[in-house]
């Protein structure tokens, strides 16, 4: 520990992002990433981007993305709020929106970002457990709080919340922010968006990283009422007016304007989730019903983390939480079919007597 360190650096525990191997070779099916590459006319782009231009600043608005956002979605630009990845921008909402007297109401197994940012703005909080199913139950979360906020679908275990049920939640819960992480929701599930206008406490986060196969530019994007984003606005200047550089304003702007390879694109990622789900099952796995770019799998017999670490013999890298009660798990993020294949035939030979 430096004595030169404030206060606050003592009591951190920092998260700890999945692995990102300098081994080639490897099947990586660990962090989530889209398997299939961006849309073609977004690498078109960006390679035009090289030029004199990059000794200028980028727009610290990014408007032409904030305008492209609120097309695509069809809300006004005043209702949109982007930073550098969906990671930055809950760390804004963490610091500018959740940091209340009362405590922030969040699932005990969810994104574990959130408890590090409850460190990072010394903000209170409480876990709300999980049924058991592993799903998220709104019905459970006290009247009585400083904000909610959940990933839909949840991660790590990829279970989808309806909107209807969020819908009930913010009808009995308007008196502080709901916010609706929504990283995974274009791989099966139905966004919150369409409910922005009708809750002015409601925020929900995207990001580009997943479906739109862009992580390697960091932008993520809030949509909510115009006073939410103001709050959002204010934090964001006063900690970095360029948050968004040239690369990333034009090229998620450009994979907004190609629907036809992004619908492509989740549907392939939706069919292999179906088709690994199965021969998972056939493995003797229980697989938790899956909206996201990914599956939770737990084998009737077998140890996850002695699973992990003979995959990785194999050169294929899961990802294992020591989570109590997920610590049986594995989440297997959806690959090529190829790649896909080759994790069941590896688990195939893993688990023969």
């Amino acid at each position: 520990m430096s004595q030169f360190w404030s206060p606050i650096v003592h009591a951190l525990t920092p998260y700890v992002p999945g692995e990102q191997p300098k081994v080639s070779n490897l099947i990586k099916l660990n962090t989530n990433e889209n398997p299939y590459g961006p849309s073609p006319k977004v690498l078109e782009l960006l390679k035009k981007q090289s030029s004199d231009a990059l000794r200028l600043y980028p727009d610290p608005n990014a408007t032409e993305l904030k305008e492209a956002i609120a097309k695509y979605y069809n809300v006004d630009i005043e209702t949109v709020f982007v930073g550098n990845g969906s990671d930055e921008v809950l760390a804004h909402t963490f610091a500018g929106l959740l940091k209340k007297e009362k405590p922030l109401l969040f699932p005990d197994i969810s994104y574990s970002f959130y408890p590090v940012y409850c460190g990072l703005y010394e903000i209170e909080y409480e876990q709300i457990p999980l049924n058991d199913q592993l799903e998220i139950d709104l019905k459970t979360y006290p009247s009585t709080n400083g904000g909610i906020i959940f990933p839909n679908p949840n991660a790590p275990t990829g279970r989808l919340t309806p909107l209807s049920q969020i819908e009930n939640l913010l009808q009995i819960n308007c008196q502080s922010v709901v916010v609706v992480d929504e990283a995974y929701i274009d791989f099966g599930g139905e966004s919150a968006i369409s409910l922005v206008d009708k809750y002015p406490n409601l925020l929900v986060i995207q990001t580009f990283s997943k479906s739109r196969s862009l992580a390697g530019l960091r932008v993520g994007f809030a949509i909510g009422n115009p006073e939410l984003i103001e709050g959002l606005e204010r934090i964001k200047n006063s900690f970095n007016s360029y948050p968004l550089d040239r690369f990333a304003i034009k090229g998620a702007a450009a994979s907004l304007e190609d629907e036809a390879y992004f619908k492509v694109c989740c549907q392939r990622v939706i069919s292999t989730r179906t088709k690994l789900t199965n021969q998972l099952t056939a493995l003797n796995f229980t697989v938790l019903p899956s909206s996201a770019n990914f599956v939770f799998a737990q084998h009737a017999s077998k140890d996850a983390a002695d699973l992990a670490s003979q995959l990785r013999e194999k050169s294929i890298i899961v990802r294992h939480f020591k989570q109590d009660r997920i610590r049986n798990y594995l989440r297997i993020s959806i690959g090529t079919d190829n790649e896909c294949e080759q994790l069941a035939s590896a688990l195939d030979e893993i688990l023969k007597p």
